[in-house]
């Protein structure tokens, strides 16, 4: 087998998509960057992307926002997470009393009746249980998101060029609706653990020096929690 094939070959075997019925859930934490690594190594999360949502403005750019809030756009498998779990990661891993501009603060925007109730029984539920003060966080209908830019999409898994030729990925499209992608750039800053990657690798198609290189960097990370 020639260099060419043996490259097809294992470009093949890489689990960009997965093709499954999936639900949306859209969430403003604060920031983009540290919400698109922590919901792309759930079991579960099939596809992240990260934009901006909330506001009036049409075609938002981040030098110029108008009224809209980064935001997170999550599809994910009700087969194997539920609402419900997004949510409590959602509480979890953000403060939602702080006070924040437009840009930075907290949102839960609902895509039906189901997830309006859950969301606004969490937030009732948290402010009992945390009694920490005002709440920022707002509970609204979502309309529409606007993708960020190509370099804030997977923005942890950018930084190693290493791992974007590895599975033959650049900024774009396929960075931003791939199952893979989305994975390991959770992975490259410890989210979803050792014990996850490990369970999944032969799964996501990676080879052995590929993987042994993603492994090493949850190791490093694994436990450090939230960064934006």
């Amino acid at each position: 087998m020639g260099q060419s094939q043996a490259t097809q070959l294992r470009m093949s075997s890489l689990l960009h998509n997965v093709d499954v019925p999936t639900k949306k859930a859209t969430f403003a934490m604060g920031c983009f960057w540290g919400p698109d690594s922590l919901f792309g190594a759930m079991q579960g999360v099939i596809r992240t992307r990260v934009g901006y949502a909330g506001g009036s403005k049409v075609n938002p750019a981040y030098r110029s926002l108008g009224d809209h809030t980064e935001s997170i756009d999550i599809d994910y498998d009700p087969n194997e997470i539920t609402y419900q779990k997004l949510l409590d990661s959602f509480w979890d891993n953000h403060d939602p009393t702080a006070k924040m501009s437009v840009q930075y603060t907290s949102l839960i925007f609902y895509h039906d009746d189901e997830q309006k109730d859950l969301a606004e029984k969490s937030l009732k539920e948290r402010e009992q249980k945390m009694n920490r003060g005002y709440f920022v966080t707002k509970v609204i209908p979502f309309k529409e998101f606007y993708n960020a830019e190509d370099y804030h999409q997977k923005y942890r898994l950018q930084q190693h060029s290493y791992l974007m030729n590895a599975i033959g990925l650049k900024s774009g499209p396929q960075l931003i609706s791939s199952y893979l992608a989305a994975r390991l750039n959770g992975y490259v800053v410890g989210f979803g653990g050792v014990a996850q990657f490990d369970a999944e690798v032969e799964k996501l198609g990676l080879d052995e020096k590929t993987a042994e290189y993603v492994r090493k960097l949850v190791v490093r990370y694994e436990g450090q929690g939230l960064a934006c």
